[in-house]
């Protein structure tokens, strides 16, 4: 098994798509409804299939993300199968980062014009990757739950159906403010947490 995996490891490689084209390429299947449109997203939705609480198949999770039927899995040389090969690379770089060196991991955020990390991209693909197991991740989103808070720093970022603050309007003012502005230095250490929270859970499951 793992010699086999290890023979693979390079043509996965050499098919993968490079991150810039395969951002483009998100963006040109806007009217599938991928559940990444840019690369901080499909990065935030990877780093939550790697720390959630189930193990799931790839068909189940990369085909949402990228919009594609099942049958793009079979055909090497498309499009489609470069852009799988690229969200495989990820995948596996984050599960690698994240059981090795979990202090080594970072989220691919963007930078605003004034400077500032925009968070918000990543935690809504990480939240996109969350609602395909939604039941299952309910305990989490319970703010009556003591581990509620290890969602926190993801969840402030993100938005419902309608565009509203998924945790309601946040209070005015300064402090306020600065505290959204660098919640998002707290989310590398928030998804090495939900692995940890997870691991027996998905263990067992997976047994």
């Amino acid at each position: 098994m793992s010699s086999r995996r290890h023979k693979a490891a390079p043509s996965m490689a050499a098919a993968a798509m490079p991150l810039e084209e395969l951002e483009r390429w998100l963006q040109a299947r806007v009217d599938w409804h991928p559940a990444a449109t840019s690369i901080p997203m499909l990065d935030g939705y990877v780093a939550a299939i790697v720390a959630g609480p189930v193990s799931m198949s790839p068909l189940d999770w990369i085909c949402p993300l990228l919009a594609i039927d099942a049958d793009a899995f079979n055909h090497g040389g498309t499009p489609e199968f470069a852009a799988i090969s690229a969200v495989v690379l990820r995948h596996n770089e984050i599960s690698q980062i994240l059981s090795t060196t979990p202090r080594q991991f970072a989220p691919m955020h963007r930078r605003e014009a004034n400077g500032n990390i925009d968070a918000r991209p990543w935690c809504q693909g990480f939240y996109a990757a969350i609602r395909l197991r939604l039941s299952v991740w309910a305990p989490l989103l319970d703010a009556r739950n003591v581990n509620h808070g290890l969602l926190l720093p993801i969840l402030l970022h993100c938005r419902d159906d309608q565009g509203r603050p998924l945790l309601g309007s946040p209070r005015s003012g300064r402090e306020t403010e600065d505290f959204l502005r660098n919640a998002y230095l707290d989310i590398p250490a928030a998804v090495e947490a939900l692995r940890q929270h997870w691991m027996p859970i998905r263990y067992a499951r997976a047994h």
